[in-house]
Formats: C-alpha cells, structure tokens, sequence
C-alpha cells in the first residue's frame, strides 16, 4: 500500500540502489473523472512516485498525472525527449495552432479522437518548488495537454 495513497503500490530498488515505488494504474473512470486539488510542498514525493512509475511503463506511457496513481493532487510527469520532467499546478495560459489527433491512456483502453494545440504556454512549479513560465511545442505539448486535461477530470 503506498504512503500517498490508497493504491497498491510496490517498493522497489533500481540499477542505481534507489528505492522507487511503482504505483498500480488507475482504470476507475469515476475517480480519474473528479478534478484535482492544488499541491504543495508536501506533495514532491507524488513527483517522485509519478516518475518511478512513467519509468516503470515507459514502454507504453510518455505522461502521467497524479490521478493514475490515486491521488488527487495537481501533479503530473512528461517525458520530454531525454528527460522526463515533474509539474506542480500546471495551468496552460496561451495555447495556438489547434490541430484535429488521436491518443490513447494508460488508464483507459483504446484511442479517441481530440483537439490539441501546436504551441502552448504553461506556468507551473518544479521538483525544486520554483516557479517556471515556458512555451513547449509538438509532441511535449501534446503530452501536457493530455496530462492538465486528467488534473481537471477531463478523460481522453
């Protein structure tokens, strides 16, 4: 049982020694439907479950959010080309460029259809609790996108 949650999670040490925790997937569409609540700093070891987790599916995940694992905190990982990188209270503030795709979700079976935005401009805080302001493009930004929309109870 993880420490965060009511999930079934597993301790576990990598190549490196590090113990991590893997957390069980979430598929209940009535959780991962509500929306999450704003994290704080007691919630950075949610980052670190979150990226042992996206690690532990990375053949089949790019982006997680804290509701996958349970718990319902505004916290999600995306894997940004060479490193995976953990959010603390994304909020998207400028998106351009909408363009018609299809992307599936580790929590639900299957690919449904979606708008998303080339561009977009995202505030948020960083495993280091500083505030960052970045414009991410492409498939990053398709990743967040996918991710915020799950903070918000919003299933794809």
């Amino acid at each position: 049982m993880c420490r965060l949650c009511y999930n079934a999670c597993s301790a576990q040490e990598n190549e490196t020694g590090r113990d991590h925790m893997v957390c069980t997937i979430v598929k209940d569409v009535l959780f991962l439907s509500r929306p999450s609540e704003e994290a704080t700093k007691k919630d950075l070891p949610v980052g670190r479950d979150l990226l042992d987790t996206l690690e532990a599916n990375r053949d089949r995940c790019v982006g997680m959010a804290a509701n996958m694992i349970g718990v319902l905190k505004r916290v999600i990982v995306v894997n940004a080309g060479l490193m995976n990188l953990v959010m603390f209270n994304p909020v998207i503030r400028k998106a351009e460029k909408p363009y018609e795709t299809e992307e599936g979700c580790l929590s639900l079976t299957g690919v449904r259809k979606t708008t998303r935005y080339e561009t977009i401009e995202l505030d948020y805080v960083d495993a280091e609790w500083k505030r960052q302001k970045r414009i991410f493009t492409g498939r990053t930004a398709q990743i967040i996108q996918h991710e915020v929309d799950h903070l918000s109870g919003i299933l794809i």
